[in-house]
């Protein structure tokens, strides 16, 4: 097995490329990104390409030169960057897509995708999300999510490519720093929480979000790749999730272990707008029936583990 593994340096990345090294062996995993000033131990631990996933062409000669089977495209603009930059957004993350669908296509490598919570939208219900449901998103990476699903359907449906997705809920991790999406306020409460003893949030403190830790995400990748095809109905984008809490009820957590921290709330009304509009938990009965997914983190536990980590970095 030769795993590709595409925006390799971002959050998801660099816990990811790191896990599979230790299943797959380090050589059998080819770490890529557009640049290599990120994760240095994710660079140097394996093999390395700078890749441009708006460049087919580069694509496809990585694919060919290490016998890829299996792309892992992460590679992606997340939301509160893509409402800033729509346009830079719809090419990274539609046009990357199809540039890597299409090399797997020609090449037969499976692929997996992540789509997000952000592929709902104000009319989709907040409650137990169901997995087969209305989806009309009001930014852009939601409609890049929503498209990118139905496009791995089609490449699915049309060529026989192996795509595989899942809705990933907000991730949360210590391995590296967020990248501009509007779950991140529970990554950087943890920094702010251990440095400074506050935090000053940027969402509302009764908003709801399906959250997940890192662990658990990358976990659920290798799991779902691994699944018996013959299970999988849906293959493409399963509601995925863990936990879903507000700002209020992490930081009462975080007090448990830092008693003196306090939390101060300060709304970014088009991070707000995004989060009104996104569930307030999914359901993710199908992923458990169809591959057996079960989460191991919940809030406690996964906070007890989060500052360790960060005490550690820091």
């Amino acid at each position: 097995m030769n795993i590709l593994v595409t925006g390799a340096l971002g959050q998801i990345g660099s816990a990811l490329v790191q896990h599979m090294r230790g299943i797959y062996g380090s050589n059998n995993i080819i770490a890529s990104d557009l640049n290599s000033d990120g994760n240095q131990e994710v660079i140097h631990s394996g093999p390395f390409e700078k890749i441009d996933v708006t460049d087919g062409k580069k694509i496809a000669e990585t694919v060919k030169s290490y016998n890829i089977d299996t792309v892992i495209h992460l590679a992606s603009i997340l939301s509160a960057v893509g409402e800033h930059k729509p346009n830079l957004a719809w090419d990274i993350n539609m046009n990357g897509l199809f540039n890597v669908l299409e090399v797997a296509r020609y090449n037969r490598c499976a692929v997996f995708v992540p789509s997000s919570i952000a592929a709902f939208g104000p009319q989709t219900p907040k409650d137990h999300t169901p997995q087969d449901t209305l989806q009309r998103p009001t930014t852009m990476y939601g409609v890049t999510k929503v498209s990118g699903e139905i496009l791995c359907d089609y490449y699915y449906k049309k060529y026989k490519v192996d795509a595989r997705g899942l809705r990933f809920p907000g991730l949360i991790s210590h391995e590296s720093q967020p990248g501009g999406g509007t779950t991140d306020y529970a990554v950087h409460i943890f920094y702010e929480a251990l440095k400074n003893k506050g935090y000053n949030c940027y969402l509302r403190e009764d908003t709801y979000m399906d959250m997940m830790y890192m662990p658990d995400a990358v976990d659920a990748i290798v799991k779902l790749m691994e699944a018996n095809p013959e299970r999988l109905i849906h293959r493409n984008a399963f509601n995925v999730t863990a936990m879903s809490f507000n700002p209020k009820q992490i930081a009462n957590e975080i007090k448990k272990h830092i008693p003196e921290f306090e939390i101060q709330y300060e709304v970014d009304l088009i991070r707000q707008d995004i989060a009104d509009s996104w569930p307030n938990s999914l359901d993710d009965s199908a992923a458990r029936e169809q591959w057996d997914w079960s989460p191991k983190y919940d809030l406690a536990s996964m906070t007890e583990d989060m500052l360790k980590h960060i005490r550690q970095k820091i």
